[in-house]
């Protein structure tokens, strides 16, 4: 199996370690030190399930990897749209993109079914930029639990979880999923193929798109957000909401609201991606987060005004800290 890692941040770079030592051939793309590190090191991950080393190629040249079985894209979402030169080299006509991105994903209607399929949502897919790159029919989607951050170039510290669900947007169990997961748990990692993976998409934006904003604009972590009792309560609301519009859409989340604020607390003083990115003067990942689920609940009727009142803040920000 090949596998090129479009994007081999935090994330990537701990899943192609976990691949490569599994057998799988695996390519990580990056750039700058941290790519300077992997080249010289290897990937580096500091876990407390066991420190471990990986040497896969790692390259700055897509073409230098040419076609893959899978994509493993760890861009952030709001580069989608840009990536056709870095991964039009990878692609041969059966290669599967597995986009292991936060929030709600361009393929989100695409073999949906019911009134809303094959809709296009601007927030996500501007004017059809991403479709344009990113065919659907080429997609399996990939919720992430595993939080890692790059503690320096080259080292991936992983704090927590190891599970990476993924699953058709047709919702059917794939081959191609089934070998994708067989490596992924070879090499160390949990990864269920879902018959219906909205719900786990819908079950981890109850937490991005909550604490990854609020998190931005009071630059605290997840525990500190938890032991707030303002802030804990819009969180509340804000999850309510979130949970009204996956309703409005014919998807029912197993969890509480109690009980997902109660497992955010028990990661202790985590900062979001978003606040690592903030912090490190990057683009802020909230259209996917935010952004969509005001557009879906403008399209299926939902009041959200809490979720509409952190959008504006969260957007003025995040335009703030791009200028």
């Amino acid at each position: 199996m090949k596998v090129a890692v479009l994007g081999a941040g935090a994330i990537g770079a701990y899943v192609g370690a976990a691949l490569h030592r599994a057998g799988a051939d695996v390519h990580l793309i990056a750039r700058g030190p941290h790519l300077a590190a992997m080249r010289q090191y290897g990937v580096r991950v500091r876990s407390p399930r066991g420190d471990f080393t990986a040497r896969p190629h790692a390259t700055d040249d897509p073409a230098e990897v040419g076609p893959a079985d899978y994509v493993f894209l760890g861009l952030k979402a709001h580069s989608y749209a840009a990536c056709g030169p870095l991964i039009e080299p990878l692609l041969h006509d059966s290669t599967a993109v597995v986009a292991a991105q936060n929030g709600i994903p361009w393929w989100y209607f695409h073999r949906h079914g019911g009134p809303y399929d094959g809709r296009r949502l601007e927030s996500v897919d501007p004017a059809g930029a991403v479709s344009a790159v990113l065919a659907p029919e080429r997609a399996v989607g990939c919720v992430v639990y595993a939080a890692t951050e790059l503690e320096q170039p080259g080292v991936v510290r992983h704090v927590e979880g190891t599970r990476f669900s993924i699953g058709e947007p047709g919702r059917e169990v794939s081959a191609r999923c089934l070998a994708f997961s067989e490596a992924m748990r070879a090499g160390g990692l949990k990864c269920p193929v879902e018959p219906d993976l909205r719900g786990d998409i819908w079950l981890k934006l109850l937490g991005n798109i909550s604490f990854n904003p609020i998190s931005a604009l009071a630059r605290a972590t997840m525990r500190q957000m938890c032991l707030h009792g303002g802030t804990r309560e819009v969180i509340e609301t804000m999850m309510t909401e979130t949970l009204a519009v996956a309703a409005a859409l014919g998807c029912e989340v197993g969890v509480s609201v109690e009980r997902r604020l109660a497992g955010a607390e028990k990661v202790g003083d985590h900062r979001t991606s978003t606040l690592q990115d903030l912090e490190r003067g990057k683009p802020l990942e909230l259209d996917v987060l935010l952004a969509a689920v005001v557009e879906l609940a403008a399209i299926t009727g939902v009041p959200v005004p809490t979720l509409r009142t952190v959008h504006a803040l969260s957007d003025l920000l995040a335009l703030r800290s791009a200028a």
